[in-house]
């Protein structure tokens, strides 16, 4: 009656083993260490840039107690551990000098961070520790604010563009356009004129709205944007800042950073472990873009460093066909581009594809129409210096599409493409809020969410036992297995622990321990009712089950709306609760018995079992 088969109990040890395998990576803690990155959009790490490292550490003395290669994102970066603070701040210092020949102008980024000590067996196991948020680990906290007006001054000067162009197509004659406030204003000398204009601006334009005003004498059409138009670009730019964003910290070393939108125009930006602020704003506020430009030809190739550069000018020096001296007036910038995608020449070389909009289309067509032949260049402006990409000569007219062709390898096409989509944020931002919170009080915090959960699990574990005795002891064990497969399945989904998500833990736990109580109570009523201790084993947990499922789905449900419609802290605390409920399900009915019935199940002639003191009425 109270027997499980061999493959439950297997069952049971396995699910044990996991949870002690996984659980392990967390008591080990982090060694110091430097990482390694590259600090242009041109250069991407590999593993043999590990070489690099070592060999710059050798030259210094310097010897790291492992290096590593991790691919984060779309750039890789090299990490070394150290055995001490000292030796991480002189390798960081050496590193700087032996890989940056031009400390203006720094080829390499090297940041601290840190390492977990977790062994090699468990790391080939891919047991890694859970990432501790900021409230635990310390960083910095950042509320940024996203330039709104500026969003709406870049559309409106695009739509003046586009007006002019498509009337200009058209042979529709105008006196005149203008923006005035955030509406364009274009001015006509006939209604028959103007009634032609609004009809073709409707056809080419669908997000804008086209009125006349009253004044016979004075024939003006009003080009404003539909409101939704404009809250649809509004959304649009605050979600390209937060995915260029994403893409940009990953060289802080941050394993698990928090970039979230909060409100119409604001975003979220919490890097747990950084505790340089001024380096943070640096990455977070960069820029990359792109600019065709045309090559000063009066300038002969091959003397552009010793010949004197002409007015209206300048001389770039890095790149491919640098040097070279271009116009610095662009041809089209990177906020023409719609689009960029990795490709093939016709040669079947990597290549770039880049897709212009309208009004890039056109000034592309322009500037090349006349120049068949000419040189002209590709520039990428990243922190305020250039690159040159490529110098290519103009075979055709330019249009709306055209290629960057000699990238050398896909790798390289597919990061320069991902660069030109989200290099740039869509809107200016400004931080209105800033906090740093030190890494001494995130192990303050961690110490009492620790000592918190060891001391509730401590009260419950003695209550369980003085009230149930035996059976208290199986709640127990069923109840640190619970815990132990909570925090390994966090270890293994490499989930971020914070301290909303400790009292999940927390809270967790007696949550797990009700369960228990309900099947010890059942069992008591089936023995004070006179069944025999192996009828009231099994009735107890059978019949407590469909009251144990009930609790804990309704509580599932509340944890799955946290989940869905919180945001930040609570969802951290969600995704614990709800993982907390299904683990506390398998241990509370299922190895609980399984623990009961390998102590009473072997028994034949069971007269009593421990299970405190059971209340019998009076006659």
């Amino acid at each position: 009656m109270n027997r499980y088969p061999l493959w439950k109990y297997i069952l049971i040890a396995i699910a044990l083993l996991f949870g002690v395998l996984y659980t392990l990576p967390n008591f080990f803690g982090e060694s110091p260490a430097v990482q390694v990155s590259s600090a242009k959009a041109t250069l991407k790490l590999d593993s043999s840039a590990t070489a690099l490292v070592e060999q710059a550490l050798e030259k210094g003395g310097l010897k790291p107690d492992g290096i590593f290669y991790e691919a984060t994102g779309t750039q890789g970066s090299v990490r070394a551990r150290f055995p001490s603070t000292d030796i991480q701040f002189k390798a960081k210092a050496l590193l700087e000098k032996e890989l940056n020949r031009d400390p203006s102008d720094p080829t390499y980024i090297v940041a601290f961070n840190l390492l977990p000590n977790t062994p090699n067996w468990l790391q080939k196991l891919h047991a890694f520790p859970m990432y501790l948020g900021l409230d635990l680990r310390g960083g910095v906290h950042f509320l940024m604010q996203v330039d709104t007006k500026a969003v709406l001054n870049k559309r409106l000067q695009g739509m003046q563009s586009s007006v002019r162009s498509i009337l200009r197509d058209k042979n529709v004659r105008h006196a005149g356009i203008a923006r005035s406030g955030d509406a364009i204003e274009v001015q006509f000398r006939d209604p028959d004129t103007r009634a032609k204009a609004r009809e073709v601006l409707a056809s080419q334009l669908n997000d804008v709205a086209l009125a006349d005003n009253n004044d016979p004498s004075n024939l003006k059409l009003l080009v404003t944007l539909k409101p939704e138009a404009l809250k649809s670009f509004q959304t649009e730019s605050v979600k390209q800042n937060i995915i260029t964003l994403s893409k940009r910290v990953n060289e802080l070393g941050v394993a698990e950073p928090l970039i979230q939108q909060q409100g119409v125009d604001r975003i979220v930006v919490e890097l747990p472990g950084v505790q340089d602020v001024s380096r943070a704003k640096d990455i977070i506020g960069r820029t990359a873009t792109l600019e065709v430009r045309m090559v000063d030809e009066s300038v002969t190739r091959g003397t552009e460093e010793s010949a004197a550069v002409p007015f209206g000018s300048e001389l770039f020096r890095v790149g491919k066909g640098a040097p070279v001296v271009l116009y610095k007036d662009p041809v089209i910038t990177g906020d023409y581009i719609a689009n960029a995608s990795a490709s093939f020449d016709q040669n079947q070389q990597p290549a770039v594809s880049i897709d212009l909009n309208g009004d890039g289309g056109r000034r592309m067509r322009e500037a090349t129409r006349e120049k068949i032949g000419k040189l002209m260049a590709i520039v990428l402006f990243e922190k305020g210096k250039g690159e040159v990409l490529t110098v290519a000569t103009i075979r055709d007219e330019l249009g709306s599409r055209f290629q960057i062709t000699g990238m050398g390898s896909a790798e390289a096409a597919n990061d320069l493409a991902l660069l030109l989509r989200a290099g740039s944020l869509a809107a200016p931002m400004e931080i209105i809020e800033e906090r740093t919170i030190g890494p001494q009080l995130g192990a303050e915090n961690i110490a009492k969410g620790f000592y918190s959960t060891l001391f509730g699990f401590a009260a419950i574990a003695v209550f369980m036992v003085i009230y149930y005795m035996l059976f208290g002891f199986f709640s127990v064990f069923a109840l640190a297995v619970n815990l132990i497969l909570l925090l390994a399945i966090l270890s293994v989904l490499q989930a971020t622990l914070t301290l909303p998500g400790i009292a999940a833990i927390a809270f967790t736990l007696g949550m797990a321990i009700d369960a228990n109580v309900l099947i010890n109570e059942r069992i008591r009523e089936e023995l004070r009712s006179g069944a025999t201790p192996h009828a009231a084993i099994a009735a107890g947990f059978d019949r407590a089950w469909a009251t144990i499922l009930d609790s804990n789905v309704t509580t599932l449900i509340a944890g799955v709306a946290l989940l869905i419609f919180g945001s930040g802290p609570i969802r951290g605390f969600a995704v614990v609760h709800c993982l907390g409920i299904l683990t506390s399900i398998f241990s509370s009915v299922f190895v609980s018995r399984g623990v009961a019935n390998l102590w009473y199940g072997r028994k034949k002639k069971l007269t009593s079992i421990s299970i405190g003191q059971i209340w019998k009425p009076t006659a």
